[in-house]
């Protein structure tokens, strides 16, 4: 099934990165022992962090008044497909915030390397403090764009026509939460890793409302359904 492949696949990369260990060498291209040079970068900071932000924060509200009243792309669209993608973004924003809340993991810049109090601890050592802010993983700035990954579930499901309609737009939207991310990682506020792991849970949050409200539906449509004896087979 094309959407199970794709959660799977995005796990793999995952994984992978955190196993190559490859993000403190991405965070020396971008700072040294002064700082990140692009952290308050008017471009990023103001239009590509902040500007990004409200504008995401528009494209969601619009989109949830677009998915309930079921107008515009998402015209025959059934009620549990709008209902699942909905509440599959929200899930997702969700879940992010959550997540960030409880990790102790704290941004690169508060690292002592480049000019902060913390040491570097990864996000796999749970319950350990760093030393510095905390509160960094996974991404919430790329989370903006990868929450709405479930839009493409519809196709990946085989619901809406051929999964390759599904898949481009997948595509689409993980190359804008790893622009997303990648912006940040360039500021110091993010590893590559909390992109990829913000994909991941983003998708897997989507992917679990989507289940559970299919699930629900057809056991509910079961139950209503008469029995041959109640119907006087």
């Amino acid at each position: 099934m094309p959407a199970v492949r794709a959660g799977g696949l995005l796990l793999v990369a995952a994984l992978l990165w955190d196993l190559g260990g490859q993000d403190m060498a991405v965070m020396h291209w971008w700072g040294d022992a002064s700082g990140f040079a692009l952290r308050h970068h008017p471009w990023l900071e103001r239009y590509a962090h902040d500007g990004v932000r409200r504008l995401l924060v528009a494209v969601l509200l619009i989109g949830l008044v677009v998915l309930a009243l079921g107008r515009g792309p998402v015209r025959g669209w059934s009620g549990r497909e709008r209902l699942s993608v909905g509440l599959g973004v929200l899930a997702a924003l969700l879940v992010v915030n959550v997540i960030k809340r409880a990790s102790l993991t704290s941004c690169p810049w508060d690292l002592a390397e480049f000019g902060g109090p913390a040491q570097y601890v990864s996000h796999w050592v749970l319950g350990l403090a760093d030393g510095g802010g905390a509160h960094c993983f996974p991404g919430g700035h790329a989370s903006s764009a990868l929450a709405f990954v479930g839009v493409a579930l519809p196709w990946l499901s085989g619901r809406r026509g051929p999964g390759r309609t599904g898949a481009l737009l997948l595509v689409a939207l993980l190359l804008a939460g790893a622009a997303l991310g990648a912006v940040q990682t360039a500021r110091g506020a993010h590893y590559p890793s909390h992109t990829l792991w913000t994909m991941v849970i983003c998708y897997a949050a989507n992917a679990a409302v989507w289940w559970a409200v299919h699930r629900v539906a057809a056991v509910r449509e079961q139950a209503y359904q008469p029995s041959p004896m109640c119907s006087g087979r």
